[in-house]
C-alpha cells in the first residue's frame, strides 16, 4: 500500500473544496507535465499529480481516503509505471503555453482511471461501510463478543448478482465491443492527444441487460439487515478501527464485497482515568488516617483489592497494583493500576474537636509562630 499523502502531493488542505482541488491539480500538471518539463522526475510527479487529483476530485474516493487512507483499490496505479490507463500522452508539443492548462483540465475530467482493472473484468468493488460501537471500560478490559445490526447492500437472491432476470443473459455493448471505455483522438494545433472514457453505454461494465432482474431492478444488489458477531479484543481504545472482512456492500456486476470497519469509543468511567494502558484512581483521606495508618478497600477494574496505608503517608502520594489496569492490545500482560492518595481537611470543627486539635499541634510543637518566614519553605 502507498504511504503517500495526497494532500501534501497537491499542496493544498484536508479541507479544501473542489475548486482549489481543480486549480491546484491544473497549476501542478501544467507545471511537471513530460512535454513542458524536461526534468528527469517530472514524469514521475506528473504521474503523482494525475493520481492524487483521480481520488480526491472524486466524492466518493476521497471520503474513502479521508475515512481508510489510500486502499489497494484507490492506490492502483501509484508509482507502477504509464499514466494511470487513460492517458497516451502528447505528440508533437510545442509552442507556448497559452491553453495548455484548458487542455490538460478538459482532457482528465473524462479519463479518470480509464484503465483500472474494474473496467477489465466488468465488476465493481462494494463499498466498505463504518459501523460505530460504544464500549465500557470494563468491557475493553475483558474482551468481548458483540452482536451488531447493520443494514448493506446483499447480492441479489433471484439474479445472483448479475442484475439480468432469470432465463435471460447480458449481450456485449455495442459501443465499445465489451471492453468497457471508448477511445477518441483529438487534434489541436499543439498536436494530438488520445482519451479514453468510460462508456456511456454500458457504464464500463462491457455488457448490457436487456431483461433487467425485476426484484433489484439491474442492479443485481438489494438491501438487506444483517446480525454480525464482532470479536473485540481486550485492549481496544477510542478510535481503534476493527476491520471485517467481506461484511460491506456487495459489489455491482458480481463484483467482490467491500468490508466493514467498526470503530471503536470508550464511554468515560466514573471513577478510573485511563493513560495508554494504566488506570488512575484517586482517593481522599482525612489526615488522621494518613498519619496513623490504615487499610481500606479500593475499587479495581474486575473488583476490589486492599490498599494498605503505612503511617506517615504524605498526601500526594501514588501507589501502585501492578497489571491491574487494561491489557496491551498487541502483546502480553496489562499496564498498571495507579492509586492517588490526598488528604482531606477537616471543616466546621466542634468546639472539643477544636480544643484536642489546639492541643495535639500543642505537643507537636506546631502552634509556635516561626523566627523566620523561611521556615516553612521546602528545601
Amino acid at each position: 500500500m502507498v504511504q503517500k499523502d495526497l494532500y501534501e502531493i497537491l499542496g493544498i488542505s484536508k479541507n479544501a473544496n473542489e475548486a482549489e482541488i481543480k486549480k491546484a491539480y491544473r497549476t501542478l500538471a501544467r507545471k511537471y507535465h513530460p512535454d513542458v518539463n524536461k526534468e528527469a522526475n517530472a514524469t514521475d510527479k506528473f504521474k503523482e499529480v494525475q493520481q492524487a487529483y483521480d481520488i480526491l476530485s472524486n466524492p466518493q474516493k476521497k471520503s474513502q481516503y479521508d475515512q481508510f487512507g489510500i486502499t489497494d483499490d484507490s492506490a492502483q496505479g501509484f508509482g507502477q509505471g504509464g499514466f494511470g490507463g487513460g492517458f497516451s500522452g502528447f505528440s508533437g508539443f510545442s509552442g507556448g503555453f497559452g491553453d495548455l492548462d484548458d487542455i490538460i483540465d478538459s482532457f482528465f475530467s473524462g479519463s479518470r482511471r480509464g484503465g483500472s482493472r474494474q473496467h477489465e473484468s466488468h465488476e465493481h468493488r462494494g463499498e466498505d461501510l463504518r459501523y460505530d460501537l460504544e464500549l465500557s471500560l470494563e468491557e475493553v478490559a475483558k474482551g468481548l463478543k458483540k452482536e451488531i445490526n447493520i443494514f448493506h447492500m446483499e447480492k441479489c437472491q433471484k439474479c445472483k448478482g448479475s442484475g439480468a432476470q432469470p432465463g435471460s443473459t447480458k449481450t456485449t455493448c455495442n459501443t465499445c465491443q465489451g471492453h468497457g471505455q471508448v477511445k477518441t483522438v483529438q487534434r489541436t494545433f499543439l498536436g494530438s492527444f488520445s482519451q479514453v472514457t468510460t462508456c456511456p453505454e454500458c457504464h464500463g461494465q462491457g455488457q448490457v441487460i436487456k431483461t433487467p432482474c425485476n426484484a433489484c431492478r439491474g442492479s443485481g444488489v438489494s438491501k438487506a439487515q444483517k446480525k454480525i458477531n464482532v470479536t473485540i479484543p481486550a485492549g481496544v481504545d477510542t478510535d481503534t478501527r476493527l476491520r471485517v472482512a467481506q461484511e460491506g456492500n456487495a459489489g455491482m456486476g458480481g463484483g467482490p464485497t467491500g468490508d466493514l470497519y467498526v470503530f471503536i469509543t470508550v464511554k468515560p468511567h466514573r471513577y478510573f482515568k485511563r493513560h495508554e494502558n494504566d488506570l488512575h484512581l484517586e482517593i481522599a483521606l482525612p489526615f488522621s488516617q494518613l498519619t496513623l495508618g490504615t487499610e481500606i478497600e479500593i475499587p479495581t477494574i474486575d473488583g476490589s483489592a486492599i490498599l494498605k496505608i503505612p503511617a506517615g503517608t504524605e498526601s500526594n502520594t501514588t501507589f501502585r497494583f501492578k497489571e491491574k489496569g487494561i491489557p496491551f492490545l498487541r502483546g502480553h500482560g496489562s499496564g498498571d493500576q495507579l492509586i492517588h492518595v490526598k488528604a482531606t481537611t477537616a471543616k466546621n470543627l466542634s468546639s472539643k474537636e477544636k480544643a484536642l486539635l489546639e492541643e495535639f499541634a500543642e505537643l507537636r510543637k506546631e502552634n509556635k509562630k516561626p523566627s523566620s518566614m523561611y521556615d516553612y519553605v521546602v528545601k
